[in-house]
């Protein structure tokens, strides 16, 4: 019991970890690209640090056999930072939030077409609700209201992001070798290798130019948002059951929501919050298994 509820608080220390980036990602005064590769690139070196502390072994052919499948899905990771930095920079971290957790949605349907699974009517019908409560979330009447930020152009960001989370997902099942960790190196570096040219050519300033704050920001989105909650989140995923891991997964979205709130004084409509509620609650529904 006491082993289970130090993994189940593993897992709730990385969703709160990961529910504060959204206000980290609206102060650094660099561009989604240059984030998400000084994102890439902390990370993988912080965790291929770590590994080398632990002394951990690589298998070469392990590694060959999983590449084929860690490059497009390190890819889509790069990506979807991307894009999903750029929800954050163009709406309010709760709706871009929120956007982003349809990201289900896109798990369901590719799982039908990629893994063959069948498409049952619950899952329809939480495709449908999740669908719904996005339209809400956009609450087009009221956008207006909410600020001088594009939130429709972040909506439209976010749900992309929740595209490229979905295709990494779903690549990551095919992955039989290599351990969460080490799938976790190989993907940031790929990420890394991907955005180094798109950070030069879109770079707004350099990184030696970033006051204190901004640096120790960069470092804590690398180090911590990274580095830190991923191998929490994989120390303990495995020692949880998978219907928690769901449930306590929605903690990402409540914590993000609040530090929002609390932070950076957000707000969102009863309507836009209604929407959000459909949106996890079809989520949780979609992934809960029977008994």
């Amino acid at each position: 019991m006491g082993k289970i509820d130090k993994n189940k608080l593993k897992i709730i220390l990385a969703m709160l970890i990961w529910g504060t980036m959204g206000v980290f990602i609206k102060t650094i005064p660099l561009n989604s690209i240059e984030i998400a590769f000084y994102r890439s690139i902390i990370g993988a070196l912080f965790i291929i640090i770590l590994s080398l502390i632990k002394g951990e072994k690589w298998n070469k052919k392990d590694l060959k056999e999983d590449l084929k499948i860690l490059i497009p899905s390190g890819i889509a990771l790069g990506a979807g930072w991307v894009l999903l930095f750029q929800g954050y920079k163009n709406t309010t971290i709760s709706i871009a939030t929120l956007s982003y957790y349809i990201a289900p949605v896109f798990i369901v349907i590719l799982s039908v077409f990629v893994l063959k699974e069948k498409l049952t009517r619950k899952k329809i019908i939480c495709i449908i609700v999740a669908i719904i409560g996005l339209l809400l979330v956009l609450d087009i009447k009221n956008l207006g209201n909410l600020g001088d930020n594009n939130h429709l152009l972040g909506i439209i960001y976010s749900v992309l992001a929740a595209v490229f989370y979905a295709i990494v997902v779903i690549l990551n099942k095919f992955i039989k070798k290599l351990s969460g960790s080490k799938v976790t190196i190989v993907q940031l570096l790929v990420s890394t290798i991907v955005l180094m040219p798109l950070a030069i050519l879109n770079s707004t300033r350099s990184i030696i130019s970033l006051d204190s704050l901004s640096l120790v920001l960069l470092l804590f989105v690398g180090i911590v948002h990274t580095g830190i909650a991923y191998l929490l989140y994989f120390s303990a995923v495995k020692e949880v059951e998978g219907q928690s891991i769901a449930i306590l997964s929605y903690m990402d979205p409540i914590f993000a929501l609040l530090i929002a709130g609390l932070l950076l004084g957000e707000k969102m409509t009863l309507i836009q919050l209604f929407g959000g509620v459909l949106i996890l609650g079809s989520a949780y529904i979609s992934e809960r298994k029977k008994g």
